[in-house]
This record gives structure tokens, C-alpha cells and sequence, in this order.
């Protein structure tokens, strides 16, 4: 199986980012070992992997596609917590806890992945020191990332927000064209929404703006950035500093 995840580094402390996937963290020998334990799924896009609250059963080790992680709030909302995609681990935080699954995953794409029953999950990790530490490097990546994401859009306006989500998304999951950048995840305006705490209308209205300024086009599960540098300025109005993920969350 060809390998399609990279390891990477943030810049700003020399550690590995949030977004360097867990099957990336591994040595090529303990990768191996660890996925031999499984089978393999395949998923068409918009089926859901895992249901929140549901018991769990089974870790899912992403071998190619993207999907979307959510959670569904008492009164219904729904928001995005994160992109996951090609050697990504989702369903861990349930597997190890034994907790229902905190968040849902569906398929945005395609998607084929490596199930392995908890109990051999479990039984890995306890007679492999490295893999559990990676385990929990990428846990406390996630909940730093989280945290500075909590802190940054706590003094952002919600334009700033969709803005600095657009900029991310374009730089993550953009695809260059002749007419701008392509976002290559299919997300819906309720989506992007869920992603910057905001509803529905007003990340309807933000988007039509953006349009009117030709900043963006869009179409249906389809953004286009036509002008990132009208994004750049949104963005640079707000206090932040950098341009933050996704929401991040342990999930599953």
C-alpha cells in the first residue's frame, strides 16, 4: 500500500503540527504492524462512518478520501469540528475510553479505510511504547490547537472568521485553476457555518458580500476564491495572528 501522508513541522515551535496525521507519526515497521491488525472498509461520499453516541467497536485508520467530523448540539445545531483525511485515526477517544462516540464522521469522497477492533487496538498500544506516545503527541497537538482556536475567534468577528476559515481551507484543500482556488471539500453552507459558529443566513449573507466584492464564487457544495488577498485584508482586521484550523477535536 503506497503511503499518501507526510510528516510536517510548525514553524512556530519546531514540534510537529496538529495536522500531521497519526499514521505519519509512526515508523514505517509499526505502521505496518498496526494496520495488519484490521480490514478494510470502503465508503461512498456522504455515508456516515461513526455515529455520535453510539458504543464503540472499532478505530478507523483513513487510507485515502476526506471526511467531515461533526456534533450535534440538544437544540440540533451542528457544527464542523474538523477535516480528516489519509492517515488520519478517528474513533480513538471512545475505543480507549470506552465512552459512546462523541461526534459523527461522514464521507465527503470516496473513501477507504482500515477498521481494527478496540480490544486489538488496546492490545497494540500496551506492548508499543513508541505508538502510544505518538498517540498521545498527536491528542495533546489537537487540544493545543484547539485551545489557540478557542482563544483567537473569541476576539474575532464572525466575517473575520469565514474569512480566516476560506484562507485555511484554500491553503489545505485548494486546487488551483484558471479561474482562482478550488476548495476540493465539498462543504455546505451549513457546514462552513457550524465551522465559524455562526448560522446559516448569516453565513449566506457573509458569502453574498464576498460574491458582490468578487472575492469568491459559489455554487452548490462549490467555492471558489477568486481574490484571496480581499480575504487576507478581512482577516488582518482582527487581533489574530496566524491562520488557524478547523475547529480540531478528538472525536469518536
Amino acid at each position: 500500500m503506497a503511503t499518501t501522508w507526510t510528516a510536517a513541522y510548525s514553524p512556530d515551535d519546531g514540534g510537529l503540527d496538529d495536522r500531521v496525521p497519526f499514521l505519519a507519526r509512526l515508523e514505517a515497521e509499526d505502521r505496518s504492524a498496526l494496520l495488519a491488525l484490521g480490514h478494510e472498509l470502503t465508503f461512498g461520499p456522504r455515508v456516515v462512518l461513526l455515529h455520535q453516541h453510539e458504543p464503540s467497536s472499532h478505530v478507523l485508520f483513513l487510507v485515502h478520501g476526506w471526511t467531515k467530523v461533526t456534533a450535534s448540539a440538544a437544540n440540533g445545531y451542528e457544527a464542523l469540528l474538523a477535516l480528516r483525511g489519509p492517515g488520519d485515526i478517528i474513533g480513538e477517544a471512545a475505543a480507549l475510553t470506552g465512552r459512546p462516540r462523541a461526534a459523527t464522521v461522514t464521507a465527503l469522497e470516496p473513501v477507504r479505510a482500515t477498521a481494527v477492533e478496540h480490544e486489538r487496538f488496546r492490545d497494540f498500544l500496551s506492548r508499543s511504547p513508541a505508538v502510544s506516545f505518538a498517540l498521545l503527541g498527536l491528542t495533546a497537538d489537537r487540544t493545543r490547537a484547539a485551545d489557540r482556536r478557542r482563544l483567537e475567534f473569541a476576539s474575532l468577528s464572525v466575517r473575520e472568521r469565514l474569512a480566516v476559515l476560506l484562507l485555511d481551507l484554500a491553503r489545505t484543500h485548494g486546487r488551483r485553476t484558471a479561474e482562482g482556488i478550488e476548495l476540493s471539500v465539498p462543504l455546505s453552507k451549513q457546514e462552513l457555518a457550524g465551522s465559524v459558529g455562526a448560522s446559516r443566513e448569516m453565513v449566506q449573507r457573509l458569502l453574498r458580500e464576498l460574491r458582490d466584492k468578487e472575492a469568491v464564487a459559489t455554487g452548490r457544495r462549490m467555492l471558489l476564491i477568486r481574490r484571496p488577498d480581499i480575504l487576507r485584508r478581512i482577516a488582518a482586521a482582527g487581533p489574530a495572528t496566524g491562520i488557524p484550523s478547523p475547529p480540531r477535536s478528538p472525536e469518536g
